[in-house]
């Protein structure tokens, strides 16, 4: 069975940070003879999370029951799917794990070897429960902030103090050009962005040019 939460509709404001899952990994749980295999993942699409499901099964072609469930975008596109286990089971219990973590651009996935000893319905959720989790948790949590991105065009004589500056607040050098003058493009957490330029302003007299280009998500780990 698979269920379909939300594909598409309207889009979340965009965020100023979101977490997601810091690397891939691989568990293994058995329970009552079933071995559970719980795989987790980031993934940036639909399309990505598809590929990798497709990618499970052919790493384990016999095995029972592939259950998952993914969130895209904080909830723009999720799914989940029992994969023939009982209605309800599974799918919605590994969907369960991605939320409570807080997790969006995330796909688990858990795979079930049938032991020959039927677990029943509580069983069943507790097992694909447990499975996720630990997945969840191997996998590890990232914590992504905005940074807006910036250009200033400065002296040779404020350049110094204003790269000392920007430094201060954790801000990223991404380039510096020296021409006549001084072209320097630095990102910074956008929570922080205005504090900084008023006292980039108040640093050189207002002598610096300052253009914002854009903004990007940095890791914090």
């Amino acid at each position: 069975m698979n269920n379909f939460l939300n594909i598409g509709g309207d889009q979340p404001p965009p965020p100023s940070e979101y977490i997601t899952l810091e690397r891939e990994s691989e568990i293994e749980y058995v329970e009552k003879k079933s071995v559970f295999i719980g795989r987790a993942k980031r993934v940036c699409s639909v399309e990505e999370a598809a590929e990798y499901l497709e990618s499970v099964k052919k790493k384990n072609p016999d095995a029972r029951h592939h259950v998952y469930a993914y969130q895209i975008n904080r909830g723009a596109a999720e799914r989940m799917s029992d994969d023939g286990e009982p209605q309800g089971t599974s799918g919605p219990y590994v969907l369960d794990v991605i939320k409570k973590k807080g997790f969006t651009d995330a796909i688990i996935v858990v795979t079930r070897y049938f032991g020959g000893i039927l677990l029943g319905a509580s069983g069943l959720t507790r097992a694909y429960s447990t499975a996720a989790n630990r997945a969840a948790e191997a996998a590890g949590i990232v914590r992504y902030v905005e940074y807006s991105v910036f250009i200033s065009i400065l002296s040779y004589n404020d350049y110094q103090k204003v790269e000392y500056l920007v430094k201060t607040y954790g801000a990223v050098i991404d380039d510096v050009v020296y021409e006549e003058n001084v072209s320097l493009t630095f990102a910074v957490k956008t929570s922080e962005k205005d504090e900084l330029l008023q006292r980039i302003i108040d640093m050189t007299a207002a002598r610096a040019l300052i253009s914002e280009c854009g903004t990007r998500f940095g890791s914090e780990n």
